[in-house]
């Protein structure tokens, strides 16, 4: 192994172990939302609110501040000290490891360039995570603080920005981790076109039903029809874009913003298992082959956590294990896009799909 190979590896690694907390921070984050703790800090200190309240008065000065906004005046009032401090530190938790993040992401990152160990054309790539973690973090409060006003409820539009940031830094470091663990090695794929706008393709939509599924979280329309494969007593529920005008429906109905996530679904259902079946029949690469059997795979464990987490009325478990789902069912689009990608690139006289 040559030292550069030696080094890509390394960074790989680093990027790899930050990907893996960011996922754990996004399943934090779902747990965070489930329990309605995500208002509960109504402040924002990027340094000092890495400290918690140590003592009983500073708890106490922390939940009077809480007692002052709408979430605990419409809908929490008469809460105890004690259950306060259980949403507290879901909330602080969900904070705390976002700083952590930054820690562990641009403390290596430094220490690889010093010691020139990141190959030529990455470095302006890890620049660019970095300043999207903090964005993302001001993204975060932006979001918080819609919740602070008269509705105590953030806004689904931010909600569903700030989960789609987070995972396409999540994507992104991935990507740039799989370019460094696969590099081509001249393999010869001329038997069949490797599909690759197709496979990017899948990442895309996979990426856009993360989306519609913070909508459904933002406006908590998983709550409004507990059945399927109906939707109450029909397939397609009375009331669909319903507003005026009719477009704003898709963001702000939840008839309609769940019904559209159900739609999206079944299409993704069919497009993937299509791409997977033809990819495997006529892409004969090995890491192709394993991409498009995981992806596969997790289709299948989101659709029976999807449908579950419907049925059961959205039991926090459940309902996490399908945010996380998610971004499972990308991570395998990638790696499958990846693969393609490769052997595309390996093969000159492969075409595109």
């Amino acid at each position: 192994m040559s030292e550069q190979s030696s080094h890509d590896r390394q960074v790989a690694s680093w990027l790899l172990l930050c990907a893996a907390v960011i996922f754990g921070m996004i399943l934090l984050g779902g747990v965070t939302r489930l329990t309605h703790s995500g208002l509960s800090m109504v402040e924002w200190k990027p340094l000092m609110g890495v400290i918690p309240p140590l003592s009983e008065q500073a708890w106490q000065e922390t939940f009077e501040k809480y007692r002052q906004f709408p979430e605990y005046q419409k809908i929490n009032r008469g809460m105890s000290l004690e259950g306060f401090k259980s949403i507290f530190m879901y909330e602080y938790l969900h904070r705390v490891l976002g700083r952590l993040i930054g820690v562990i992401f641009l403390l290596p990152m430094l220490y690889f360039a010093v010691r020139q160990r990141v190959r030529p054309g990455l470095m302006p790539k890890l620049v660019v995570l970095f300043f999207m973690g903090g964005l993302q973090g001001l993204l975060g409060w932006y979001m918080v603080k819609s919740g602070l006003v008269d509705n105590p409820r953030v806004s689904q539009y931010r909600l569903t920005a700030h989960l789609g940031v987070a995972v396409a830094i999540y994507a992104y470091m991935l990507w740039l981790a799989f370019d460094l663990l696969f590099a081509p090695q001249g393999r010869h794929e001329a038997s069949t076109p490797p599909f690759t706008r197709w496979s990017l393709s899948m990442v895309a939509l996979v990426y856009v039903m993360i989306l519609s599924g913070g909508l459904v979280a933002g406006t908590r329309a998983g709550f409004a029809y507990p059945t399927w494969p109906m939707m109450g007593d029909t397939f397609i529920p009375m009331g669909l874009y319903a507003t005026s005008p009719a477009w704003l429906a898709m963001f702000e109905d939840v008839t309609t913003i769940q019904f559209n996530h159900r739609m999206f679904a079944y299409l993704l259902f069919v497009l993937i298992n299509v791409f997977a079946f033809l990819v495997y029949r006529r892409v004969h690469d090995g890491r192709v082959r394993l991409g498009v059997v995981l992806l596969v795979l997790a289709l299948l464990l989101q659709v029976t956590l999807g449908i579950s987490t419907l049925l059961l009325h959205v039991p926090i478990a459940l309902a996490a294990a399908h945010q996380g789902g998610a971004v499972l069912l990308l991570s395998a689009a990638l790696f499958s896009s990846h693969a393609l990608v490769q052997a595309r690139a390996a093969s000159p006289l492969s075409g595109g799909v």
